[in-house]
């Protein structure tokens, strides 16, 4: 029983109760005159109903409160799905909504972690059990350590050796452990050695860079931004066919810097397009499993940027394709 709520003064409600407390003796004391009630009785009587009516109200006063001391140690135990009344318009109840926001939000941390755990085991149990099946093979004598296990072998340690990285890169990030070398620079420089690094690992792909105008320089931290452009251009080459071009562009807007990745691949369809930069998140998992993606790349670009004060989006390329554009600060021209 709540009927304070509509009420948004905390100070208000109290000082309805200690005017209800005294309209209650009043009405009580003079209707004992009439009756020729003793003082003693008259005072016992009073009281009685004051403290029944005050303990009435103040127990809806309170509730939110109760309420929120048995859902904190709920959520002590890790039942993070507890929610409070928050109907009153008071302090109590503002106090109560803030308690239901941090409740929610505790609530997505404990699922993102879950997530985590579980997602870090299964790319970790992959290349591990690819490992393992292969040593045992050689173990035995049931297969020779000729050069193509090894190379397989040694794939399968670098694939642990990105995970690693990568998630390395991301707890710092997220933790702001990696200070920025703010500076301007030029853009040309950065592209191409990220280009050049690209060429090595996929040369099915034609990678053209470009650059408008040739000095374009931006204002931010160069080796972080040759991350973003490197692992960009990893997704890029990652989903495109053999043969297929990507196209590494920059260019001034105003006072800023865009930069482009655009490839020939299938895309990114509009209901991915607002979580392909969540941590393991995949568009085609079973595509980007095979190669090799654990879906941390574009978390980390996400981070870089948002460090940097930039925005970064996926666009859709027509015909087909997907176009990764990245806003940072421009530098001195």
């Amino acid at each position: 029983m709540r009927p304070l709520d509509r009420i948004s003064s905390i100070k208000l409600k109290l000082g309805l109760l200690i005017v209800g407390a005294v309209v209650v003796t009043l009405a009580v004391n003079e209707v004992g005159l009439r009756w020729n009630v003793k003082p003693v009785t008259r005072a016992g009587v009073a009281a009685l109903i004051a403290l029944a009516m005050v303990q009435v109200l103040a127990r809806g006063m309170t509730s939110p409160l109760r309420e929120m001391a048995a859902a904190a140690g709920a959520m002590a135990k890790g039942e993070h799905g507890r929610r409070v009344t928050a109907s009153s318009r008071d302090e109590v109840g503002e106090l109560a909504r803030a308690f239901n926001a941090m409740a929610a939000e505790l609530e997505e941390v404990d699922r993102l972690r879950r997530d985590l755990v579980a997602n870090v085991s299964h790319e970790l149990r992959t290349p591990i059990s690819a490992l393992q099946a292969v040593l045992e093979n050689v173990v035995d004598g049931v297969e020779p350590a000729a050069p193509e296990t090894l190379s397989a072998m040694l794939k399968q340690v670098e694939r642990l050796g990105r995970l690693v990285t990568q998630l390395l890169d991301l707890s710092r990030l997220e933790s702001g452990s990696i200070p920025l070398q703010m500076e301007d620079f030029e853009l040309q420089g950065v592209l191409e050695d990220a280009a050049q690094e690209c060429r090595l690992h996929a040369p099915h792909v034609q990678l053209a860079v470009s650059v408008d105008p040739p000095g374009l320089a931006a204002h931010g931290d160069p080796e972080r931004v040759h991350q973003v452009i490197a692992n960009l251009l990893e997704n890029a080459v990652r989903h495109s066919p053999s043969g297929g071009g990507v196209q590494l562009s920059a260019r001034r807007e105003r006072d800023q810097v865009v930069i482009a990745v655009a490839d020939e691949g299938p895309g990114i369809a509009e209901a991915d397009a607002g979580r392909v930069f969540e941590r393991f998140y995949r568009a085609d998992a079973a595509r980007a499993s095979s190669s090799g993606g654990a879906g941390l790349g574009l978390s980390i670009v996400r981070w870089i940027v948002d460090l940097h004060g930039g925005q970064v989006r996926p666009e859709r390329r027509e015909p087909h394709g997907c176009r990764m554009v990245v806003v940072l600060p421009g530098g001195a021209p």
